[in-house]
Order: C-alpha cells, then structure tokens, then sequence
C-alpha cells in the first residue's frame, strides 16, 4: 500500500520560513517523480513544484520561483519543499503526490499518489 505523508506546516509570519517533508513508503520511491500542489478551499489543486528522478530536473510555478526550493532525498524516501519568504497569499493546504514518470509534471493527472495534505497558514 502506498502512503505519502507530509508533516511539517504551521503557523508562520509574513516573510518567514517553513520546510515541508513528504514520507512515502509502499513505492519504489527513487523511480518517482515528485510534486507539491496547494489548495484553497473551493479553488482547484494548484502546481507549486517539482522533481524528476534524479534531482537534475525541477520546475516551480512563477509565483514561488525564488523563493521556494524542491529537493528529495532517495535514501529516506522523501522529498522536501523549503519555503522562504512566505506571503499571506501562501495560505493553502499543501499536498505531495508521486507520479510514475521520469520528469515531474505540472497537472494532477500527471501523478498517480497523493498524501493527505498539511495545512500551512501564514500571517500578515
């Protein structure tokens, strides 16, 4: 059965950091390319970033670029979203997925699994 678990969200003031991990297990994690996605209440699931297999390749939506980074970990099945200079606007819940291709993909149906979401909320 294959799990992704995110830990990591929080509370965090305007212009302040958080690291988001993903735990996965049940895959043959290193054969996976990874996403974070976010999502509001009522709006749709939105692309944040990505990374394919070997870490060589990753993409971030305009809004995040500069300021947050992706990364994996393949000898502890996780990967990871470091996020600076968070805005109020960052508010979202905030959800890894795991897609059986080699380069990461910007749509939901480029991924196969998801987690179940950590809520991050920052303040103005």
């Amino acid at each position: 059965q294959v799990q992704l678990v995110e830990s990591g969200g929080g509370f965090v003031q305007a212009g302040g950091s958080l690291r988001l991990s993903c735990a996965a297990s049940g895959l043959a994690f290193f054969r996976y390319s990874l996403g974070w996605f976010r999502q509001a209440p009522g709006k749709e699931r939105d692309f944040v970033a990505g990374i394919g297999w070997n870490s060589g390749s990753t993409g971030y939506a305009d809004s995040q670029k500069g300021r947050f980074t992706i990364s994996r970990d393949n000898a502890k099945n996780t990967v990871y979203l470091q996020m600076n200079s968070l805005k109020p606007d960052g508010t979202d819940v905030y959800y890894c997925a795991a897609g059986a291709t080699f380069s990461y993909g910007r749509r939901r149906d480029d991924y196969n699994y998801w987690g179940q979401g950590t809520q991050v909320t920052v303040s103005s």
